[in-house]
């Protein structure tokens, strides 16, 4: 009996866990494609690809891992997750992110947010999933009020957040699927039991903003299935040669300059490195290793193109090529759009922003248009009421108002 009685219990625990681990890798009714891995690894090799990509489509999951968001700890259960997407050359990649889904109420019946972060920074240390872990992700008041409402975040890195790559910052072809797939993933991951069917908003401010506004144009033919019922952007830098003017030997100038790294890391016949000088080769390779949004602020502010140039290669036709697919309002967007701007943004210059609501509502966009005294910073927290307001109105179903 001695022997026996432990042999008994093994087989028993046992049994409990590969039904615990069974449940947790087999998806929920409703859920969307096939059993994902078992979670990890557990260290930075998480963020790096695997070669070659598994089969599979974009929102597909490639790993997971549970997760710890130090400022939701206590109302979300969160996982990190690498998915599959389509990078600015329609290529296949894959991108890892972040799904917080509120503890308390059914998961089944909870709206998504697909919410794009604001400038983070070049360095690998910078990840907006790394930032959520730490409890520094400016964006917090925001998606703490989310998570409060009820609703589920799927929140993006962006593709290229690894110790071996560079992100594709500010290119508008990578981050709209980014986003839109943030929220595939989230739906697919069989532990979150979230529904393929639930209501989706798309939501972010500055970089976010803009990559909300791309997830938007693009969905109708790159997501049909989803369930999409709003998009809110503020601080949305719409014309990236217009945003350039006002950075150029500004305060700004650190997210001009990981624009165009950002850029070229996406098109690589963008030859970033051939129109460089040294101090620009020797900066942009210590922006790359170092810089978030702080040493972006306050090591590059006041520089200017020509510090860091032998030939300013935006002027060139091939810049201006790729700066053109990554200009918003050259498609439209079918659900109601909340666009916001800080009227004295010193960073993404209000001017530009207008003229994109303006696109839109000339092609017939349900826009709501608000702007708000505050600089760029400011603008961040005073549009977020307001915000919330909207997303709440659009899971609710009312019907949406236009001030076009």
């Amino acid at each position: 009996m001695t022997v026996l009685a432990p042999l008994k219990r093994l087989a028993c625990l046992a049994v409990t866990c590969l039904a615990s681990l069974t449940a947790l890798v087999t998806p929920a009714a409703g859920q969307v494609g096939a059993a994902e891995p078992l979670p990890g690894p557990f260290d930075d090799s998480f963020y790096v690809p695997p070669t070659p990509l598994p089969a599979g489509q974009p929102g597909d999951i490639v790993r997971w891992r549970p997760s710890f968001a130090l400022l939701n700890s206590a109302n979300a259960n969160v996982w990190e997750v690498m998915y599959l997407s389509t990078n600015a050359l329609g290529q296949r990649n894959a991108v890892t992110g972040t799904v917080l889904v509120p503890k308390n109420g059914d998961p089944a019946k909870a709206p998504i947010v697909g919410f794009a972060v604001g400038t983070q920074g070049p360095a690998f240390k910078c990840t907006p999933s790394k930032a959520i872990e730490r409890g520094t992700l400016y964006d917090q008041p925001a998606v703490g009020d989310l998570i409060s409402s009820g609703y589920a975040v799927a929140i993006t890195d962006y593709e290229g957040y690894s110790a071996a790559t560079t992100p594709t910052y500010i290119t508008g072809q990578s981050e709209g699927p980014a986003v839109i797939d943030s929220v595939r993933a989230a739906q697919r991951l069989s532990s979150t039991k979230l529904s393929a069917g639930a209501k989706v908003v798309f939501q972010g401010y500055s970089q976010g903003g803009g990559a909300a506004l791309w997830a938007a144009e693009k969905q109708p033919a790159y997501a049909p299935e989803l369930n999409l019922v709003g998009v809110v952007g503020g601080g949305v830098p719409g014309d990236l040669n217009e945003v350039a003017k006002g950075l150029d030997g500004n305060i700004g100038f650190g997210f001009l300059a990981f624009a165009a790294i950002g850029l070229d890391a996406a098109y690589p016949d963008l030859k970033l490195d051939s129109y460089l000088n040294n101090t620009g080769r020797t900066e942009l390779t210590k922006a790359k290793q170092e810089a978030c949004v702080v040493e972006l602020l306050t090591n590059y502010a006041f520089k200017k193109i020509t510090d860091y140039t032998t030939t300013n290669p935006l002027p060139t036709p091939t810049w201006q090529a790729r700066l053109a697919q990554n200009k918003l309002g050259n498609g439209t967007i079918r659900v109601p759009v909340f666009q916001y701007h800080a009227a004295l943004d010193e960073i993404v210059n209000l001017p530009q922003a207008d003229a994109l609501h303006k696109t839109y509502c000339g092609k017939g966009v349900q826009v709501t248009w608000k702007t708000y005294i505050a600089d760029h910073l400011l603008g961040i927290f005073a549009g977020n009421a307001d915000a919330k307001a909207f997303i709440a109105d659009r899971f609710a179903g009312r019907a949406a108002t236009s001030n076009c």
